[in-house]
């Protein structure tokens, strides 16, 4: 198609010309018509076209400005450098390649390197403008993001991204072109930008939440199998033992995200078998379960089960897993601290679990009815007793062999002795605890667990000397524990043979010269034989171990009255140490058998008591009391016996009761009958289970030690009867009073007194032991007799 200048300039000559005709007789300017009439045709055709698709919205034009708007904005972006802040390629854009280079998944192109040796002119050119900042502010995140990652030389890219960056600037044409729509496409390189650092960033995430959510699915199903556990426990009352410290959440979270539990363990937490797998596989994690388990165990004598053999294969696992741990960077010296002081930390809980052992309960063919034994076992964690011991009942029945199932039987028994107060009952169980040990093949744990339980219990029933043969057995069945040597010598204590119970400590000391357990029975025999010199170091260097069994009040009591009467002053630090840990009320008052909250005071008054009806009584007829004292007071009827607690240093000390332990003497009223007939009217005097009534003479030259009495129940009435003029007198803390006849003086022995008998007569005194008054009748009912 020609110029239309050109062709309209023609038009206008062709109609100042006169037409010509053709040879043929026609006009020759046809063409040029028919030329201008088909492209009026065209044209009117377009606009008609235009016209019909804006009138009948064929075509969105606002979305095809906006795209071609927005198509601009992204050029004049790319032209100013915004998104060639991350070219890192150094292809002029920013693309998949560029991402890989900045996550290290990929080497830099060599024509970086290129770039670093041309001139620094083109960096120079440009003005301080705010593109350079936002840049650095975009570069920021992104470097952040590589030091996360353990990838080699990240830091090297900020200076060659700027020196790529900065010369882009030079195109000032086109940055004052998009000037007026700066505003909105920096918002929108700021969406594009969190956009594609969340996709940079949701690797990495995606990746840790995949290594995390195995340990998280698993310690949550831990969570919930512990839960049931608690509750199935809840009306078990729990044990007492505190040897598996708490350990560290958060190393046990980091712990558990680098190791995370097998699905052994989470088909069944009380399984045997399978804590075995799991402690050949999982280390550390389980170690720290385990003290949890092992502490229910002992108590409530569980089902689990761990080989001896497991104990070395976790202590060999352990140091492999902090081997395989990437090792802290030499910049970060806190981090490597942190990681020593927990492995320190995780070595305290190894130590204790390899000195206490979960006991094997299970034999061979127990654990191919695991499942019965479990169930059952889960009623009488309930507390649902009777169920329970049916449940057992039947699978003795079923399976006469089986000792896990008698033992369940047994503890059933026990229970239910427990929960309807009878003896009948206990003595079922402690046959049945027999016949476990008795049957063919039982574990070795299982027949020492309840032949220790059946001890128990014996003694619990007074029946010492079933006990004391339970532990010889038990002994003869382990001749290498210790502790049951150690149990069998407290056996003989109880049963009063002190001389039995010496043999056996000496023979625990001959192999374990350092069990303290061993040394403070041991030095609290020899202070009983008045051995008191040497039953020092025994008491102090036993207590000084700290081993179970010797923080106990009485040997703080023997060792601190032994120093006293080797007039060793560290006597009261020992006694301020004993109040410190619990045992006495103060260093004064060092009773051991009290009621907390009563009123504590050395010296009381008769109004004070509340007894004042009793004081008048006894000051009123103290004649009477005194002459019946004086008629059995003659050396050849022996009515009056020695003293025989060890308490005095010195001289003669005789006493005549009249009432024990709240009973009665009849014997001894039928020599005095006046006096019982007396007292008969004062239930708080002659129903005193903790007290005694009785004559006390003392002859001259007697020094009764600093002592104290057992129990804060009680206060103790001294009645004059015949009362030296001087020499004699009574000390109770740090208050020294002295006797008169026909006058009484009250006080509370379980505070530290002391007698002097000095003068040139005998001392004759009635003694007589009340309740204190602040206990309820309940109380005087119930608590047991001293």
């Amino acid at each position: 198609m020609g110029d239309p200048c050109t062709e309209s300039n023609s038009m206008a000559e062709s109609d100042s010309k006169p037409p010509s005709a053709s040879k043929n007789g026609k006009g020759e300017g046809g063409s040029g018509h028919s030329f201008f009439t088909w492209f009026m045709v065209l044209a009117l055709l377009g606009v008609w076209t235009s016209v019909a698709v804006v009138w009948f919205e064929l075509v969105d034009y606002d979305d095809v400005l906006a795209r071609a708007k927005e198509f601009r904005y992204n050029i004049s972006e790319v032209l100013q450098g915004k998104l060639g802040a991350y070219d890192a390629d150094g292809d002029g854009d920013f693309d998949v390649e560029d991402a890989k280079v900045l996550l290290g998944l990929k080497e830099k192109p060599a024509i970086l390197v290129e770039r670093r040796a041309e001139p620094d002119s083109l960096v120079e050119e440009p003005e301080a403008e705010p593109e350079p900042e936002v840049v650095e502010e975009m570069i920021q995140p992104s470097h952040a993001e590589e030091a996360a990652w353990p990838f080699p030389d990240p830091v090297e890219e900020e200076p060659v991204v700027l020196e790529e960056v900065e010369p882009e600037g030079e195109e000032e044409p086109v940055e004052d072109e998009a000037a007026p729509e700066i505003e909105i496409s920096e918002e929108q390189v700021e969406e594009a930008q969190v956009d594609w650092e969340s996709e940079l960033e949701g690797e990495p995430e995606v990746a840790e939440a995949e290594e995390s959510a195995p340990a998280e699915e698993d310690e949550d199903d831990s969570l919930s199998e512990d839960a049931g556990e608690n509750q199935d426990t809840a009306s078990v009352p729990e044990g007492d033992d505190d040897v598996y410290g708490s350990q560290s959440m958060d190393v046990e979270s980091e712990i558990q995200a680098a190791v995370p539990l097998p699905e052994l363990v989470e088909e069944d937490s009380d399984s045997e078998d399978h804590t075995e797998d799991a402690i050949d596989t999982v280390g550390e994690i389980v170690e720290e379960a385990v003290p949890e388990e092992t502490e229910e165990e002992l108590d409530h004598e569980e089902l689990l089960e761990v080989d001896q053999g497991d104990e070395p294969t976790r202590e060999d696992e352990n140091p492999q897993e902090a081997e395989e741990e990437p090792a802290p960077a030499e910049d970060q010296p806190v981090e490597k601290v942190l990681v020593t002081a927990e492995a320190a930390q995780e070595q305290k809980p190894k130590e204790k679990v390899k000195k206490k052992k979960k006991p094997k309960l299970l034999n061979k063919f127990d654990k191919t009815i695991k499942a019965e034994i479990d169930a059952a076992e889960k009623l009488r964690k309930k507390g649902k007793v009777e169920e329970a011991l049916r449940a057992f009942e039947s699978l003795v029945q079923r399976y006469p062999q089986s000792p896990r199932s008698r033992y369940g039987k047994a503890q059933s028994e026990d229970d239910l002795a427990e929960k309807v107060r009878s003896n009948e009952v206990l003595l079922k169980a402690i046959n049945t605890y027999r016949e476990v040990a008795e049957l063919p093949d039982p574990p070795a744990d299982l027949v020492k667990t309840t032949l220790k339980r059946r001890a128990e219990r014996q003694q619990f029933l007074g029946r010492m000397r079933g006990a004391l043969a339970t532990l010889e057995w038990l002994v003869q069945l382990f001749p290498e524990d210790i502790s049951l040597k150690n149990d069998l010598g407290v056996g003989f204590l109880l049963m009063g043979d002190n001389k039995n119970a010496k043999r056996v400590y000496e023979e625990v000391l001959a192999v374990a010269p350092n069990d303290g357990f061993a040394k403070v029975h041991y030095g609290f025999i020899l202070k009983s034989d008045n051995m008191i010199a040497e039953s020092i170091p025994f008491l102090r260097e036993g207590l000084q171990t700290g081993d179970p069994g010797t923080d106990d009040g009485r040997f703080y009591f023997h060792l601190g009255d032994a120093l006293q009467r080797v007039g060793d002053s560290s006597a009261y630090e020992w006694y301020e140490l004993g109040h410190q840990r619990g045992h006495f009320a103060s260093v004064w008052q060092r009773s051991l058998y009290n009621v907390d909250g009563l009123k504590a005071q050395p010296w009381w008054t008769p109004r004070e008591t509340t007894y004042t009806d009793l004081v008048k009584a006894l000051e009123k007829n103290w004649k009477t009391i005194r002459d019946e004292a004086l008629s059995v007071m003659d050396p050849g009827r022996g009515l009056f016996v020695p003293e025989d607690e060890n308490l005095r240093e010195k001289g003669q000390w005789g006493q005549f009761t009249l009432w024990q332990q709240g009973k009665k003497v009849e014997k001894s009223c039928r020599s005095v009958p006046k006096t019982c007939a007396l007292l008969e009217r004062y239930p708080e005097a002659t129903g005193c289970k903790r007290g005694q009534i009785k004559y006390s003479v003392m002859q001259p030259g007697t020094h009764v030690w600093p002592h104290t009495g057992p129990t804060n129940c009680r206060l103790r009435m001294h009645l004059g009867l015949v009362i030296p003029a001087n020499g004699c007198q009574i000390r109770c803390t740090n208050q020294t009073r002295a006797w008169e006849e026909g006058k009484v003086l009250i006080f509370d022995d379980s505070f530290e007194h002391e007698v002097w008998q000095d003068a040139s007569s005998y001392r004759l005194i009635f003694i007589v032991d009340v309740w204190h008054p602040e206990l309820t009748q309940y109380q005087r009912q119930t608590l047991s007799p001293i």
